[in-house]
């Protein structure tokens, strides 16, 4: 890697990490450093998105909302400064930058450096893809290994297809009987160690390999650990000490050549340190994904849970396509505990992003996009295909019985008044300098565009295009308001145009 890179990223990792505190008794390592060559893509794999957030973030996210008061160490590598953009600086959370990847044992070491030596805690291990991970999950996992008493536990899950398609390591347990016909008594079940399943198929199928565990002998053939559907969800947790005094021990003796992590269980087995797992009691928080195919699935995944979330909350057209980012979610079903109806309905190809604000009665029609700090009166209705948005910095809001129809485009810095009404084929902007101020009881229809400009109240204005503009209310004699129609600005630039 060229050193000026290198140079840019640990600069990097110097402005955006805060300081590990020694009081947090826990902390989360998050592996973050792949590209994912299966995936087949430019992106790093941490940033591919499940339900609109990337999968690094969501793991993140869960660890922090699962443990608190906990550090976090983040190792980034191949795309270190998409994903440290990505987190941004938070509390309590450092960088690390494994510069060439080699093996999720490596990386471990890499941001153990980011520890003090007298630190004495909890170290749990995450893969930065398992974006369908949650804090119920990481709670459980917490409570189980505290529980346990055991100097390591691995977090396991139960593969449910084609035992072919299982690419995870296997966890291997003690059998009920050892080599020589002998009971394992309390030994069974323990877990002697993960073979990952590249170097399970390098094993001669004709040639069990055998494993010593608390002196007897547990032989296991290439095809019983293949159909062995207990596999390695790559989450782990530690006993620091034990981890900083084991992890020197592991070698690159694999297939691949690289340090795996899983190697910790043979060495802490070696040394009579105790090693527990548990299993997720949901199959899919623990799903990470090297190709498309598998992170289309959790999307999928993560879209019926949010649909069986709301369902019963606010009506959903379509529970195959609609989209509400977790904030908005989170704010439905705290306005469904006040008790009052919300009467929300959301069409088919709906997506409603991060930091929109929904209100009672709202009407979002079909292939509707709302994103940012959009706010919402009650009684709003949004025609099919409209668009409406604004910069974080911004706000664009709709007051009572607002109606917007087909495919209007209405984009920054807006109010729009109570009891407005802005028909199909509307363009509307409004800036930092030029915001956009609609009165109440305003009309606008046909091709009309507006940007910038303060519109009173009452008025109608019709195939008109306003810029920056203040537009008053005018009493005609008749005693009604004068409208505006297809008003024009004066060209600029005509001088450029001539005929052919």
């Amino acid at each position: 890697m060229p050193a000026n890179r290198t140079a840019k990223v640990n600069k990097l990792i110097k402005n955006y990490s805060s300081k590990f505190n020694l009081k947090n008794s826990e902390t989360a390592i998050i592996l973050a450093a792949g590209h994912g060559k299966r995936i087949k893509s430019q992106k790093s794999k941490m940033l591919h998105k499940i339900w609109g957030k990337p999968t690094v973030e969501r793991v993140f996210d869960a660890c922090k909302q699962g443990i608190k008061n906990l550090n976090t160490i983040i190792v980034t590598g191949i795309k270190a400064e998409d994903v440290i953009q990505v987190i941004g600086k938070n509390k309590n959370t450092l960088f690390a930058f494994q510069e060439v990847q080699h093996g999720t044992g490596h990386a471990v070491q890499i941001a153990l450096e980011k520890i003090p030596k007298n630190y004495n805690g909890i170290i749990y291990v995450l893969p930065g893809d398992m974006g369908l991970i949650n804090d119920k999950t990481i709670k459980m996992f917490k409570q189980a290994f505290k529980k346990s008493k055991a100097d390591m536990m691995v977090l396991t899950g139960m593969y449910e297809g084609d035992p072919n398609l299982n690419s995870y390591g296997r966890i291997v347990r003690v059998k009920s009987k050892d080599d020589n016909g002998n009971s394992s008594g309390k030994d069974k079940g323990k877990v002697i160690e993960i073979i990952e399943h590249k170097d399970i198929l390098s094993i001669d199928a004709h040639k069990p390999i055998t494993r010593k565990f608390n002196g007897k002998n547990y032989s296991f053939t290439r095809e019983e650990l293949l159909n062995n559907n207990e596999f390695n969800s790559g989450v782990f947790a530690f006993k620091y000490k034990y981890l900083v005094e084991q992890i020197k021990k592991i070698k690159s003796n694999n297939v691949q050549g690289e340090i795996y992590i899983t190697d910790l269980i043979a060495l802490f087995n070696k040394s009579n340190l105790t090693v527990a797992a548990v299993s997720a009691k949901q199959q899919h928080v623990i799903m990470g994904f090297n190709n498309k195919s598998v992170l289309k699935e959790m999307d999928a995944i993560a879209r019926k849970i949010a649909y069986e979330n709301l369902k019963d909350i606010i009506r959903i057209d379509d529970p195959d396509d609609f989209f509400i980012a977790e904030d908005v979610m989170k704010q439905i079903i705290a306005l469904d505990k006040k008790g009052k109806p919300l009467d929300i309905k959301i069409g088919k190809g709906v997506y409603i992003g991060k930091g929109v604000k929904l209100n009672y009665n709202l009407k979002l029609r079909k292939n509707v996009y709302v994103d940012g700090n959009v706010i919402f009166g009650e009684n709003n209705t949004i025609g099919t295909n409209a668009y409406l948005s604004c910069f974080p910095n911004q706000k664009l809001i709709l007051k009572d019985n607002v109606e917007i129809l087909w495919g209007d485009i209405i984009k920054g810095n807006i109010i729009i008044g109570e009891n407005s009404l802005i028909e199909s084929s509307v363009n509307m902007t409004g800036s930092d300098e030029h915001p956009l101020r609609i009165g109440k009881n305003v009309i606008i229809k046909g091709t009309s565009y507006v940007f910038g400009s303060i519109i009173d109240d009452d008025l109608f204005i019709e195939h008109s295009i306003l810029i920056k503009k203040k537009v008053d209310k005018l009493i005609r004699k008749d005693g009604k308001a004068l409208q505006i129609r297809f008003f024009l600005p004066m060209p600029e630039g005509i001088d450029a145009i001539e005929d052919i």
